[in-house]
């Protein structure tokens, strides 16, 4: 990806409302500093780009006129610099969302803004990890010379695939979780609090993993551990995991996080319900868990392929 131009310096009304959205986006939508980074550098591009394009300065008014093709020169601009569809649309979303709290928050309305297009995104279908490979990527990871090692490694994959977890959920548990009950109350993105089944797999897995490391520290200590005593980093399970799939010949999409579309893909299979799947993943949208609908009649599919007797090219 190409990197981005630089853009004029923001300076006085346009700066002065950037500043006060990201503060509202933090404090009262509850976004995490990435998020906030991530919607400071679209918003703040997109004001740049109107200061160069009108040459003048950017207030509440002149936000007011932003029209049509004023947005398309944007879009133009950003595709111009190497930025892909789907980081465009990103962008586009970002800005939408900063001129909605322009009208609510200063009476500042722009009709142009909420009927503007980015550029069509072809959807990304989720890449699960079927569960032969999934119990063999967890065997493999834990296939450690510390066995304290090898048997934590398990326990985090096991809670990926086992219980739909984001990384960062897995990592941000804390000693006094553990004996892990039957049900964990994860939140997740957005403060979103969810309660999550857990599989006695994966409390045996986590059980193990304790009884290995030999030296507990206070409640509030992070459950997994790195190597060196500080809490484990989600780059370390993410190098463990791309060490076992290559051992094993499997492809790059076979990351944590493939182990939890898995999860939701297993549960699809099985019959699980899709608002209830929503739910165990934390799902804000029920859009974004229906891409699961997608992988299973791919899949479905494909087994009809070679199973029909006319189902083959021959």
């Amino acid at each position: 990806m190409a990197e981005r131009a630089e853009r004029p310096e923001l300076s006085g009304g346009a700066l002065d409302l950037l500043n006060r959205f990201l503060a509202q986006l933090s404090a009262v939508k509850n976004a995490s500093p990435k998020t906030v980074d991530a919607y400071r550098r679209d918003v703040s591009g997109y004001l740049g780009f109107l200061a160069s394009h009108w040459g003048g300065p950017l207030g509440k008014a002149a936000l007011a006129e932003v029209g049509a093709p004023d947005i398309r020169a944007w879009i133009a601009a950003e595709r111009g610099r190497g930025l892909s569809a789907r980081s465009t649309a990103r962008a586009l979303s970002a800005v939408k969302s900063f001129h909605r709290w322009l009208d609510a928050a200063e009476g500042v309305s722009n009709s142009a803004i909420a009927a503007a297009r980015g550029p069509k995104v072809k959807a990304r279908l989720p890449r699960p990890v079927d569960p032969a490979a999934a119990t063999a990527l967890i065997d493999d990871a834990a296939d450690n010379d510390e066995p304290w090692i090898a048997a934590r490694d398990a326990a985090v994959l096991t809670l990926l695939w086992g219980c739909g977890l984001r990384i960062s959920e897995a990592l941000s548990l804390k000693l006094q979780d553990a004996p892990l009950p039957e049900a964990l109350r994860i939140v997740g993105k957005g403060g979103k609090e969810r309660v999550v089944p857990v599989l006695p797999a994966a409390r045996e897995a986590v059980n193990e993993y304790l009884r290995l490391l030999d030296h507990p520290g206070p409640p509030d200590m992070a459950l997994f551990l790195g190597a060196r005593g500080g809490p484990l980093g989600a780059r370390a399970v993410q190098k463990t995991m791309a060490a076992a799939r290559m051992r094993l010949g499997l492809p790059a999409t076979a990351t944590p996080h493939a182990l939890r579309h898995s999860f939701a893909t297993h549960l699809l299979e099985a019959g699980g319900d899709l608002r209830a799947i929503q739910e165990l993943l934390g799902h804000a949208s029920l859009s974004t868990t229906q891409a699961y609908t997608a992988v299973d009649q791919s899949r479905l599919m494909e087994v009809y392929e070679r199973a029909h007797p006319r189902g083959g090219r021959g």
